[in-house]
This record gives structure tokens, sequence and C-alpha cells, in this order.
């Protein structure tokens, strides 16, 4: 039986609504943020920033006091990186991807880690973080007590490893800040029981319904989990298969939108590490080819991007004053952009600007690409 081939510009539709940036849904943030198995949120305030452009009636202040409430939480989870996910996904997600922080951790740490009992050192930590939130190298230091030929570094993140670690507020919320603090999402949350992973086939649907088409190779690269081909092979015949322009095989939910590639993508701007860049192992659905890949994501530097007709091809940047009476939304397109795009941007960044600046001066400039 033939596999249909889809184009990169179906591709990109398809995950543009799945995303909900081809329009934005009226959808509820902790509805959006479940429909998107979490909000990838290195920087703390990255999830005001991706909510805003894919929900009708984003408010943010509301979304700080749920926050504040213990609705949403910041937790390493997917590739052992911070993700802002619910308090309901929150347990069930960490379980099924404690391989991941494992194996994170004995990449980078196991040979500074030789002859310690990490269940040991889990407890331990977890009396320290639960009796006061603690930054990872303090939780290091504390930890040094009883282990004193160890590193410091290494401990902390020994412990975020071995335990489920939230970091509490005042750090997420909304125009605020404070020190990278944490607890056990048990503490946080006050519940004591135990609570099962989630199933790995459920993780997978969710994974497509947000970010499908796709292979098992973005399953894997966008979940940091391994082996999950027998996954996939197990709901085969619940999936609809397709293939990419390259030949991979591709699988997706046979009920969900794939829209035709002629549907208009309005402009949309992303904070750092938005969940539809690093969503797929192959990313020329999103990122727009003659971008290289080091302008929108490089190592631990943070860059914000937006996207014009569906693909990203440009960085931006908000600068305020001391007392937020001016904000300039700062735009970098990295390929030529017409004169009718310039026009959409400008008129999602005056949009922009009032969230993130509201009642301020505002200034919008064009800036040229200092490398060229």
């Amino acid at each position: 039986m033939s596999v249909r081939t889809l184009t990169e510009r179906e591709l990109n539709r398809a995950t543009l609504d799945r995303q909900l940036l081809l329009r934005r849904s009226d959808m509820d943030a902790a509805e959006a943020v479940e429909h998107l198995v979490g909000l990838q949120t290195q920087i703390p305030p990255n999830h005001y920033v991706a909510l805003w452009s894919r929900l009708t009636a984003f408010d943010a202040q509301d979304f700080s006091r749920r926050f504040e409430n213990r609705e949403f939480v910041r937790i390493s989870l997917q590739r052992s990186t911070i993700h802002t996910v619910t308090a309901r996904d929150c347990m069930p997600l960490r379980q099924l991807l404690q391989p991941v922080q494992d194996r994170n951790l004995k990449g980078a740490f196991g040979k500074r880690l030789q002859g310690i009992d990490l269940s040991e050192l889990a407890e331990r930590a977890r009396k320290f973080a639960e009796e006061e939130p603690q930054t990872f190298n303090d939780l290091g230091k504390l930890l040094a007590e009883a282990y004193p030929d160890h590193d410091v570094q290494a401990l902390g993140v020994a412990a975020r490893n071995n335990l489920a670690l939230v970091q509490v507020t005042p750090r997420g919320l909304w125009q605020q800040g404070g020190l990278a603090k944490h607890t056990t999402a048990e503490h946080w949350f006050g519940n004591a029981k135990a609570v099962p992973a989630m199933d790995a086939e459920e993780l997978v649907l969710r994974y497509l319904q947000a970010f499908g088409p796709a292979s098992v190779m973005d399953a894997q690269s966008w979940s940091g989990l391994t082996g999950l081909r027998e996954v996939f092979e197990k709901l085969r015949a619940r999936l609809v298969l397709f293939q990419s322009e390259s030949g991979t095989e591709l699988f997706d939910l046979p009920d969900a939108p794939r829209p035709g590639e002629d549907v208009p993508a309005p402009a949309r701007f992303l904070p750092d590490y938005d969940n539809v860049f690093i969503g797929h192992k192959e990313r020329g659905r999103i990122n727009d080819p003659r971008v290289p890949k080091e302008k929108v994501f490089s190592g631990n530097t943070p860059i914000s991007t937006f996207t014009v007709d569906g693909w990203i091809r440009g960085a931006w940047k908000v600068e305020t004053d001391k007392k937020r009476t001016k904000g300039t939304l700062n735009l970098i397109p990295l390929v030529p952009i017409t004169k009718a795009q310039r026009a959409d941007l400008e008129s999602e960044g005056a949009r922009l600007l009032e969230f993130l600046v509201p009642g301020a001066d505002h200034d919008l400039r064009w800036l040229e690409d200092e490398n060229g």
C-alpha cells in the first residue's frame, strides 16, 4: 500500500495547528499546557510569551496567580530540561522520564559521583529541601558534609536527578524574579502518596496530538527517551502513516488536523527554546532553511525568534528602561522579508509590546543582523 508524502509546507502547517500557532485557541491555560505536554521554560518568564502567542484571552496576572497557587510548576522533564507543567501532569511525567535524568547524570557527572549510594544521597537531599527550599549550590554544600571528598556541583545535580525537585515561587511569577530554589514535588503539592508513571503509549499519543505527524526519532529527540520504536509499533494499528520528502516514516493520529499547505500562517513571536523549534529531530518543518541553526538556537544563549509565513525567519528582543516607562521591540530579520510581512510583524509586535510593557511608550526598530 502506497504511503502519502507530506511536503515540508504541509508538515509546517500541521505542526503550527497542533502547537496553537496557526490560529490562537480559546483553550484555558491549563488545558493548553497539558495539550502541549508542557512548555519548555529554561528562562522563567518564557511561559508567558509562549501562551500569549497561542491563546485568545491569555491573562498573565491570572496565570501568575494560578502558578503561585501551585496549579502549575517548573521541573526538569523532557531532555532533562526545565518545563512548565500542570500539577496533574508533573509526577506522572517525571516518573516516566526518570531514565532521561539518570542518563544525563551518568554522562555529565558519573565519574565525580563514584562510590556514592545515590538513593541514600536522595534521602539526605529530600530532608534538606523539604525543611527549606534550596539552590542547587546550597544543597550541594549541605550534602558535602556527608560526602566531603566529592564535588559540590555534582552533589547538587545528583539531588536534582534523583528527586522530583520543583522550582518554588516567586521564580516564574509575572514580572517577578528570585533565586532558583527547590523543594520536592511531593512537599510542594502536599501529597505523600506515590504517583504512578505515565504510560509510554500515552506519552506518544499526546506527543503526536501536539507535534505530529512525527517520526520515532522525532519523539525520542523531544522526550529524551530511547527505545520508543517498540511503543510506536504497538500503536501502529491505531495510527495513520505518512512519509516526509526525505522518505522518513511519519506517524499520526487518524483524526488530527492536517491543514493544506495554502492555509495562511500569521506572524508569531516565540520565546527562547520554544516547543515548536525543539519538538522534532528534523527542524526543517519550522526553521527556514536559509537560517543557520546557530542563529536561532545557540547552546545556552537565549534567542527569541519570530515566524513569517510559518517559518522562523528572525529574532526579537524587548528593551525597557528601569522604570518600564518605555518599551522598544527590536526586530532582526535573518532572511529577506516583504513589505506586507513586515507590516504583519509590526502589527503583532505592537500587541506584544502592550502585553509585555502595558501603558508604556512603545517603539519598534528594525535592526540588521550583525553577524551577516
